[in-house]
């Protein structure tokens, strides 16, 4: 069974694993409590269209990922803060938007576009180690300024009204949180891709929502389940030979259901 782990490619993958369930952990954390799953949705779906510039200009799609990312991210803070558009209808159009962009880059593209369904479907065995230096760098950014501005994160999630009445910038604070989430999603598009990326940011913490009697046990506990989920369906997909991040999202599914029921009898 360990043979495996000799190889290169399930080396980095491993790595990738536990590089995406700490950022899944802490940020996956704000986003089920705050309720901003379609809000990832968006984001994820906007970076799309940077995926369709790196083909279309010949760069590494993935920084082209991080760009649009971060982009739709401030185009959606930016509007919520002027109160310019209802929030959802402006996730709405950057993640169609995104989307229009990447096929319309994709099909500008000279040549046939290799390795376009690891972005879509995700395939963390082709994880480079470039990428992997990438996610490195964005867990570093993520866990700085969460630890910085931790306090600040909990009260606008929890009682965003009270933040404001005691002078805190809730703004700004929501755009630097979306920000992270840019982050963050672009960190799992090469695992689980962007169809099933929000599947791996919410179900580790909604699980541990289940479990957790604070906001930092939360987080740990969906590092936790996200690290067991990537690294299972891993070897699952290595094993079965089938895709990796569809055998991720399923065996986070069925442990989801898992501990809700248990959850449900206990309780009863």
């Amino acid at each position: 069974m360990f043979e495996i782990f000799q190889y290169e490619f399930m080396q980095n993958a491993i790595l990738a694993s536990v590089l995406a369930s700490i950022a899944c952990g802490i940020i996956g954390t704000y986003i089920v409590i705050k309720r901003l799953v379609f809000l990832s949705g968006g984001i994820s779906h906007s970076a799309y269209g940077g995926i369709g510039l790196g083909y279309l200009l010949s760069f590494n799609p993935i920084y082209g990922a991080v760009f649009s990312s971060l982009l739709g991210a401030v185009f959606v803070s930016v509007m919520r803060k002027n109160k310019l558009e209802n929030e959802d209808t402006l996730i709405g159009i950057i993640w169609a938007f995104g989307m229009a962009l990447g096929v319309l880059f994709i099909g500008l593209a000279p040549g046939y576009a290799p390795d376009l369904m690891s972005y879509l479907f995700g395939n963390i065995l082709t994880v480079s180690s470039s990428e992997l230096i990438l996610m490195g760098i964005a867990d570093l950014i993520i866990m700085v300024v969460v630890s910085i501005f931790f306090k600040q994160f909990q009260a606008i999630t929890f009682d965003e009204e009270y933040s404001k009445t005691i002078g805190l910038n809730v703004d700004f604070y929501y755009l630097l949180l979306f920000v992270l989430i840019a982050l963050t999603l672009v960190l799992l598009i090469k695992l689980v891709g962007i169809i099933l990326v929000v599947a791996l940011l919410t179900i580790p913490a909604a699980i541990s929502k289940m479990i957790a009697k604070s906001l930092k046990s939360m987080m740990i506990l969906s590092i936790i389940f996200g690290l067991v989920f990537t690294i299972f369906g891993l070897l699952i997909s290595y094993y079965l030979n089938l895709p990796s991040g569809s055998a991720i999202i399923i065996l986070s599914v069925i442990g989801y259901f898992i501990v809700f029921i248990t959850n449900k009898i206990l309780n009863n």
